[in-house]
């Protein structure tokens, strides 16, 4: 079983809180990571959580009876408010909303939820989701203030698109991020997180290499492979720093980005974020470019010939960094995507290139892994080729942080970033 942030969630429980809102759908998702990490999951629906996601929906997933009522004979016999208080290791609030985190600050406890939220001594962690001007009101910030001033833990919200159309903050956090912030808050005390103290270099996603304003020579990379090693390396304790091509990705907020265009400036960006201890180069970055780019739109013309475009080669960014050197990273990771001979066209590059290691992966049509959500991945090594099963991106992405963890020098070797 794979696990995040180097810890074993099994055993443990979270009493998760569903709140109201579009966002409660993706309490699904985090009870499937959660059950999925071994951990037994007890849910609270609160009357406004309830128009979104169905009990039986929650209780299929863990297995459990879902709590909803605050006067219940049954259970309040047993003091169950106060049981389920106090019954869990930790008490997640997914989506947090903007209603529950006032009666929160205010301690009120006018249903289950509330009272259970002010009757308890377990760790709190929430997770906020709502409409941006909802999250920087005055007061909704005021809250935020005093609920962290009471020792709440809180994840996200991100920035994105939300489901009322209105760009900005009060996205809830992706549930992989919430899992990575539960099991961080679950680690047992003086847990050492294995890549603490590291730096890791990552590159994700396209490059765009330009033809005129407003065209431009691509790929299909979606981006989310190089993302979720990002977020599984910065859960095991890495300062990451992720250099990304164009992609329509949310970036946790644990990670520091540098947003590029072109092959050109994702290796200047590269250089700029060394001295690193590790660098994954997952990005699909354009061998060609064109020789000229045009100032302004390419016309096409009623019988006009189409325009030549004459192409120079991209500067080769896995080879560069792969070069011995004082900066070059002590483990350099490269990605093959491959349509045929995926393992021997793997083992060439990586001998090309001078990497250590080089994860290869069958992006022909028949795979339909290029912008999927899932990835089989053959690791080539000096040792020889290890094969993974096809897992979800996000499990594969931490089975490589625990692989390059294990693999680097017991202590850092290189200066801190400033």
């Amino acid at each position: 079983m794979a696990t995040v942030a180097g810890h074993d969630l099994a055993g443990r429980r979270v009493l998760l809180v569903v709140s109201g809102g579009i966002a409660a759908y993706k309490a699904l998702e985090l009870i499937r990571l959660l059950t999925g990490q071994g951990c037994a999951v007890s849910c609270v629906l609160t009357a406004g959580g309830a128009q979104f996601v169905t009990p039986l929906s929650l209780q299929a997933l863990t297995g459990e009876a879902v709590h909803g009522a605050l006067f219940s004979l049954t259970e309040e016999s047993e003091m169950g408010h106060i049981a389920l208080s106090r019954s869990a290791d930790l008490i997640v609030v997914c989506p947090a909303s903007a209603n529950i985190l006032a009666t929160m600050a205010a301690g009120l406890s006018h249903d289950l939820a509330s009272t259970i939220l002010l009757a308890t001594d377990t760790p709190v962690l929430v997770a906020p989701a709502m409409n941006v001007r909802m999250w920087e009101h005055a007061a909704t910030r005021a809250n935020i203030a005093l609920l962290r001033a009471r020792g709440i833990h809180m994840v996200g919200p991100e920035e994105g698109v939300m489901a009322c159309n209105e760009y900005g903050l009060g996205r809830l956090a992706e549930p992989p991020a919430i899992l990575a912030a539960i099991a961080a808050l679950l680690a047992p005390p003086g847990t050492h997180l294995p890549l603490a103290g590291r730096h890791a270099l990552i590159t994700a996603g396209p490059t765009h290499e330009p033809i005129d304003p407003v065209r431009y020579i691509a790929n299909q990379s979606s981006g989310k492979q190089g993302y979720a090693i990002a977020s599984a390396l910065a859960a095991l304790g890495a300062r990451v720093t992720l250099v990304s091509g164009p992609v329509a990705l949310l970036v946790p907020r644990a990670l520091h980005r540098v947003t590029v265009r072109t092959a050109d400036e994702m290796l200047a960006a590269c250089r700029a974020a060394l001295p690193a201890d590790v660098a994954v180069l997952a990005a699909a970055v354009g061998d060609w470019r064109v020789e000229t780019v045009s100032p302004s739109k390419l016309k096409k013309r009623p019988g006009g010939a189409a325009p030549s475009l004459g192409l120079l080669a991209n500067p080769d960014i896995l080879a560069l960094l792969s070069r011995p050197g004082p900066l070059r990273p002590h483990l350099v990771v490269g990605f093959a995507a491959e349509t045929q001979e995926v393992v021997a066209e793997a083992r060439a590059k990586r001998q090309r290139k001078g990497c250590d290691w080089m994860l290869a992966n069958d992006v022909s049509a028949a795979s339909g892994i290029m912008g999927g959500d899932e990835n089989e991945i053959h690791l080539i090594t000096d040792d020889g080729v290890e094969h993974w099963p096809r897992l979800p991106k996000l499990a594969v992405a931490q089975r490589l942080a625990q692989r390059i963890a294990s693999a680097l020098p017991q202590s850092p070797t290189l200066e801190p970033h400033p």
